[in-house]
C-alpha cells in the first residue's frame, strides 16, 4: 500500500503546493477511497444498496444501454446524488471533453474517462488539468498508466473483461503486467531508468518517482471480472488499493445487499482468512446467474456484433 500524500512530479518538483496547483488536491481525493469498493449501479434502488452495505464510492451507467455507450443521464445523476450520501462517479467517453464537462458541471465527485464507453476521440485522451474534478483512467500496463497520469488522472484504474462475463483472467494478467514492470524498474540503477522511460514510452520523471515510491505514484484500483469476495481479495493481495465491481452482481440475486457486503468487506480484510471464509459462504447460489456459460458469451457476442 503506498504512503499517504503521495503526488505526482513535474520537473523533478513535487506538486505539495495547492495554491499553486491543483492536482495535489485531485490526488488527495482519489486517496480517500484507498481500501475500499467502488460499485457500478445504474439504477436508484442499486445505489441504496450499494451504500448501506459499504461501497466507498457509486460509478452511474446508464440502465440497459442500447448501440453506443454515453454518459449517465445528469437528470439519473441528480436524482442520486441527492439520495446517497457517498461520493459519485459518472464515466465520459475517451477524449470527450464536452461530456466532461457536463458531468463536471452537474456536481459529480469523480470522473472516469472509459473504455468501457464507446470512444469519442481515437486519439486523443481529455487534458484532465482543465478540470476540477479528479479523473480515473484504466490502464494495461506501467507506460499507459503514467501516460494517463502526466494528462491528470488522480486514479489508475488496470482494466480486465469489458463484457462483464465475470472472467477475471484478463485482469489478472493486467495487474500482474503492472506489478512485473514496477518491480523490474526498483532493481534497475538510475542510468538505466531513461532507456526504461523510452521503452515503455512514459515520462521519465513519472518514471524516476515510481521507482522511488516503489509502487504507482497515484491511487490504483483495479476493474474487470470482480464478483466475488475472493476476486476482490485477490486483486488487494495483489497489490491494488481497491476495486472496481460491476453492475452484474445485482442480476439475478435474490439478496444483492449479501453479495455487495461480502465484497467490501473482502477488500477490508483481504488478509484475513477467516473474515474471507464467513463471507464466501453461501453465495454458490448467489453467483449462479453470473458463471460464464456458453449461451452468455453468445449473447456477449452478438451485443458486441
Amino acid at each position: 500500500m503506498a504512503e499517504d500524500g503521495a503526488v505526482t512530479l513535474y520537473n523533478n518538483t513535487a506538486i505539495t503546493d495547492a495554491k499553486k496547483n491543483s492536482f495535489s488536491i485531485k490526488v488527495g481525493m482519489a486517496q480517500m477511497l484507498r481500501g475500499g469498493a467502488i460499485l457500478q449501479v445504474s439504477t436508484l434502488s442499486q445505489a441504496k444498496i450499494a451504500e448501506e452495505a459499504g461501497a466507498c464510492c457509486l460509478v452511474l451507467t446508464e440502465p440497459n444501454c442500447q448501440g453506443i455507450s454515453r454518459m449517465p443521464d445528469p437528470s439519473l445523476i441528480k436524482q442520486i446524488k441527492r439520495t446517497v450520501s457517498v461520493p459519485v462517479m459518472a464515466r465520459s467517453r475517451i477524449g470527450h471533453f464536452v461530456e466532461a464537462q457536463i458531468l463536471e458541471r452537474v456536481g459529480v465527485d469523480y470522473i472516469d474517462e472509459s473504455e468501457v464507453l464507446a470512444i469519442a476521440d481515437e486519439d486523443n485522451f481529455i487534458n484532465k488539468h482543465n478540470f476540477i474534478c479528479p479523473f480515473v483512467c484504466g490502464c494495461k500496463n506501467l507506460g499507459e498508466a503514467l501516460r494517463r497520469v502526466r494528462e491528470g488522472a488522480a486514479m489508475i484504474r488496470t482494466q480486465g473483461d469489458l463484457l462483464g462475463t465475470g472472467n477475471i483472467a484478463e485482469t489478472v494478467k493486467n495487474v500482474r503486467s503492472v506489478m512485473g514492470e514496477i518491480r523490474v524498474l526498483n532493481n534497475m540503477d538510475e542510468d538505466e531508468v531513461f532507456a526504461f522511460s523510452k521503452k515503455i514510452a512514459a515520462p521519465y520523471d513519472l518514471v524516476a518517482q515510481t521507482k522511488q515510491m516503489g509502487r504507482l505514484p497515484v491511487v490504483h484500483f483495479a476493474a474487470g471480472g470482480i464478483l466475488t469476495p475472493a476476486d476482490a481479495a485477490l486483486m488487494m493481495q495483489l497489490g491494488c488499493d481497491g476495486v472496481f465491481v460491476g453492475s452484474e452482481v445485482f442480476d439475478n440475486c435474490s439478496d444483492p445487499y449479501k453479495r455487495v457486503r461480502g465484497i467490501v468487506e473482502a477488500v477490508r480484510h483481504y488478509n484475513d482468512p477467516h473474515v474471507l471464509v464467513v463471507n464466501s459462504c453461501g453465495l454458490e447460489e448467489e453467483m449462479a446467474g453470473l458463471n460464464v456459460t456458453e449461451e452468455r458469451m453468445e449473447q456477449f457476442g452478438e451485443g458486441g456484433a
